[in-house]
């Protein structure tokens, strides 16, 4: 212990020997232990600040492709970290703790291999431990300040597995305590979140809320329309649900174009199309409303409810299971599609459909679904699963609601879809208070939040 103590203390000196002021660089990265491509706030970190003309390192895991906007700017540079699998060695303790060694040596040495940066903006979770640490040493290394963006707790998810009293866990809550004072600026994603930091871990952070980017908003039916012909040449849901068709039209299940006149219309008796994102880690809550007797019940006995098309997006290693549980179900008027949707195609998706399911369970009751902020940029309304600050978010019965259980869910869906298409009823109340809501958009809030931290460009 006595030589590893001398070892830190020589390394400090030597850090804080080579310290070196990086004010002047107009250089940020942004640094996510993670796929950058299933990061979106923090890619929209790396727009905003190539909007305002700082040289961007993007640097994570590549293993989804980033936003085309990411891919074309010419003030980002991604910047990959190899991301570490396959340690099965030894009991489980020694392969986390092995792990988190090499990602530390690992982020450590891409850190300091990129250009010298002026701020290291890192995404806290996933995850804190080690990148909390390496990024604040590398700090000191560059003379960069370290701005931390919590978006969540490491130590509360890992409490999921672990429970809240595991030595793992205290010691990530120690861990995140620590290390979160130690940084110059902190950003986190509700004011929840921004009272839990400065209570529990003494940290004062500026609340920035998740906002949408300018693609997400609600699809002209031409471009609906082609989305939908695309994705009926893979997924049988999107086809029409008719054999025989005029020579003079081509539809999809829910579109249909005029040959003659070039219009686009949403025919009378289509199904309605409801939208979920999720990570595939619990899907029971939609899986059995829409399995719940009453919906079809009531189809068969005369109620105008329209035929359902959920289409589930997203990726998670419960994916599979999940798929052959869908198989099983047996539905006359419901289907359920899970495609593979490229980046671009996401958005319009969100703002051609007619229902958003939000799934999202926060492990410390403190984030907000980014999923939710999407769909409510494309003016979507949505059903969310409750959750303890999801009220910053979702207002029951304004902009959406709230549900605790699939049973309750089931009545939402039914109650939402009555009459569907007419003009009025609460689903078009929804969407008509969020067109009229004129929400920030994620640029707006951040010139207004984030700018005043960085100063002007140098």
């Amino acid at each position: 212990p006595a030589v590893m103590g001398a070892m830190a203390a020589l390394l400090f000196l030597l850090l804080w020997r080579r310290r070196r002021r990086a004010g002047g660089t107009g250089r940020v990265c942004v640094a996510v232990l993670g796929d950058l491509g299933r990061s979106p706030r923090m890619q929209y970190h790396a727009l905003a600040l190539a909007r305002h003309g700082r040289e961007v390192a993007l640097l994570g895991y590549l293993q989804t492709r980033p936003h085309p906007d990411v891919l074309r700017s010419e003030n980002i540079r991604l910047v990959p970290v190899a991301e570490l699998r396959g340690l099965r060695v030894g009991p489980k303790l020694f392969q986390y703790v092995l792990k988190v060694l090499i990602q530390s040596v690992q982020l450590l040495y891409t850190l300091l291999r990129i250009d010298q940066p002026s701020y290291i903006l890192l995404q806290q979770n996933p995850p804190g431990l080690p990148s909390i640490a390496v990024a604040w040493v590398a700090g000191l290394w560059w003379g960069s300040k370290l701005i931390i963006d919590w978006h969540n707790y490491g130590y509360t998810i890992m409490s999921l597995s672990h429970g809240r009293s595991h030595p793992l866990v205290l010691t990530a809550k120690w861990y995140e305590r620590l290390f979160g004072r130690l940084s110059d600026y902190n950003l986190c994603v509700t004011d929840a979140m921004k009272k839990d930091l400065w209570v529990n871990f003494k940290i004062k952070a500026v609340t920035l809320y998740d906002k949408p980017a300018s693609y997400f908003k609600e699809t002209p039916l031409d471009l609906q329309h082609n989305l939908f012909v695309r994705l009926a040449k893979d997924y049988e849901p999107f086809r029409p649900r008719y054999v025989q068709l005029p020579l003079h039209a081509d539809r999809s299940a829910f579109s249909e174009r005029d040959g003659r006149s070039g219009d686009v219309v949403k025919p009378r008796g289509r199904p309605a199309l409801l939208v979920s994102s999720t990570s595939w880690t619990d899907l029971s809550a939609l899986t059995s409303a829409l399995s719940s007797p009453d919906y079809e019940r009531f189809i068969e006995e005369g109620a105008k409810l329209p035929a359902l098309v959920c289409v589930i997006t997203g990726k998670g290693p419960l994916k599979d299971y999940y798929n052959g549980l869908i198989k099983k179900l047996h539905f006359k008027h419901i289907q359920i599609c899970t495609p593979w949707l490229e980046a671009e195609d996401y958005p319009l998706l969100l703002g051609s459909a007619d229902l958003g399911v939000c799934l999202h369970k926060s492990s410390s009751g403190l984030d907000l679904p980014m999923k939710v902020v999407d769909m409510f940029g494309c003016c979507l309304p949505v059903c969310a699963i409750h959750f303890e600050c999801l009220h910053e978010l979702v207002k029951h019965n304004e902009n959406g609601l709230i549900f605790r259980d699939s049973k309750e869910l089931a009545e939402q869906l039914k109650m939402l879809f009555l009459d569907f298409g007419a003009s009025e009823g609460k689903l078009q109340s929804f969407r008509e208070k969020l067109r009229a809501s004129r929400q920030l958009r994620w640029d707006q809030s951040w010139d207004q939040t984030v700018l005043p931290l960085l100063g002007n460009k140098e």
